[in-house]
This record gives structure tokens, sequence and C-alpha cells, in this order.
């Protein structure tokens, strides 16, 4: 089923994400996890993608596995280090697979420097899967601004030229403070975009976590939050308990203020994802 489809039904829907392998030896516990999650029977789940031949032939396989258990599979396809025959060749392959939909990335820029070769753009990469198939094509959304753009405003325009290549709905990176969504939408709203926008919400189970994130994404650590980590990031068992719970609430928040898209980044935890959906049951219904 296309996910622009089950969104438009105007159901509140929860969604999670799961990572492929690196390795051939890892992708057992990898797969095993996510066929957990499937079993919770979430509106879909996104499987991301390395540029490395394996972890991309793993993307593939996990997301078709993910379709085997009767769950939708969003498959990310990253460009910037890739040939337009690779990006071929994965496409190819998703149709095979009878997988519909695709989340366009340009992907991070190669650590040794190399620079881009046919793609620069994950706009580019939209036209090209829109002209390759009856795709269903998801983009990224950075309500605090991708960390590499001048500002918002460009951030913003750059996100516009993804929806006008044909994108159907768009997910946020991960954010902390909910009034940074609610803020964001109603500037993209004015700019005219208007395809859905699902939030992008991370459990923070682990202390180590937190400097990644910041790393990444620059995203805005308000004080409750961070009073979390302070209290029990010394303690695993708390840290997660409250990470669950924070995330928890910022998802009742979302949708009691009318958001309808919620999408976990479980991280390969299907223990995380089965709380959240738990703590959420009446709430999604």
């Amino acid at each position: 089923m296309k996910i622009r489809d089950i969104l438009a039904a105007g159901k509140p829907t929860l969604s999670f994400e799961v990572f492929p392998p690196k390795t051939v030896d890892a992708y057992e516990p990898v797969a095993r996890a996510a066929c957990e999650i499937a079993k919770l029977k979430p509106a879909f789940m996104s499987v991301t993608y390395g540029a490395g031949g394996g972890t991309s032939r793993y993307t593939v396989d996990i997301a078709d596995t993910i379709k085997g258990y009767g769950v939708t599979p969003l498959a990310h396809l990253t460009c910037v280090s890739s040939t337009r025959e690779k990006v071929h060749q994965v496409l190819n392959e998703l149709k095979s697979r009878g997988i519909e939909n695709v989340l366009a990335l340009r992907g991070d820029l190669p650590a040794d420097g190399e620079t881009p070769r046919e793609y620069r753009y994950a706009s580019q990469l939209i036209r090209e899967i829109k002209e390759s198939g009856d795709f269903c094509i998801g983009a990224a959304c950075y309500p605090e601004g991708h960390v590499e753009s001048a500002n918002k405003s460009v951030d913003m325009d750059y996100l516009k030229e993804k929806v006008e290549a044909g994108c159907d709905f768009v997910t946020t990176q991960m954010f902390f403070d909910n009034s940074v969504l609610y803020s964001y939408l109603y500037r993209i709203r004015e700019k005219g975009i208007t395809v859905p926008v699902i939030a992008g919400i991370m459990p923070v189970t682990n202390a180590k976590q937190i400097k990644r994130i910041t790393q990444m994404s620059g995203a805005y650590l308000p004080s409750r939050f961070l009073s979390l980590v302070d209290k029990f990031g010394d303690n695993p068992a708390a840290m997660k308990q409250a990470g669950i719970a924070y995330a928890t609430e910022q998802i009742i928040d979302l949708v009691a203020n009318g958001i309808k898209g919620i999408h976990v980044y479980s991280m390969n935890k299907p223990d995380v994802a089965a709380k959240i959906q738990e703590n959420l049951s009446e709430i999604l219904r």
C-alpha cells in the first residue's frame, strides 16, 4: 500500500524505523528485531539505507521481510555517493519485490571529502524516482533547519523544491520541543507547502545518544529534557524509562494538537517500540 493513501485516510498513524546491518554476521539479529516490530502492526515501517553495497542490499531485504508480515515498508534511498546506475539498480530491485514507497534523501557527504558525483540534492533524486515508476515518494524536512543550510528560510526553499519535484509527504528530523514543530508547520504552510508532514520522534533511552544527536542534527534540547538526562543518565534502566515517557508525552501533545502522522525512530529496539505503542493504545484509536 502507498503511504500517501494511508495518510489520506485522515486517521492518526504510528510508524517505526529500523536500520540494516553493516555486515552479514549482524543480519539475523537485525532481521529478528525488524520482525518483532512488524508484529506490532504499525501503519508502516521505514528501513534506512547505507551507501555501501552490502548495506544497501540489506535495506531491500529487510523491507521485503517487513512486507511479508503485512506491514507497508518504506525503503530509504540516498544519492550523494551513488551513481545513476546504482540508483536504478535499487529501484528495479524494489519494483521486483513489490515495494512501492521510497524515502528520497541526499545522504551525508562522504567523510573523505570526495565531492558528490551525479547528484547534489535530494530533489534531483525525487525527479529520477518519479520518472522511474509508480512509487510513493517521501522526503526529509528539518524543523530547526538543516545543519548545512545558511538559514531556515533557505532550508524551506529546498523543501519546496522537493515538493515541486514530486514528493508525496515529508518526515521531520527528530525534535524535542513540540513548539518547534508547530512554528515550522505554520511557516511552511505560508510558503505553500501542503503535503502531509509526519512528526519524527526519537526516544532517547541512553545518555550516550545525546552527544551524537546534537552533533548530527543540532536539535534544541529543552531544559526539561536535559533535567531527565542529568537525573537518570547514569542509571540505564531509569534513563530508558524516562526517555520512553518523554517521547510518549511528546506524541500525546502532538496528537492533541491535530498532528496525524507520528514516526518513531525506534532504532531496532522492539521493546521500545512496543512500550510506546502500549502507552498510546487508546490515544491512537
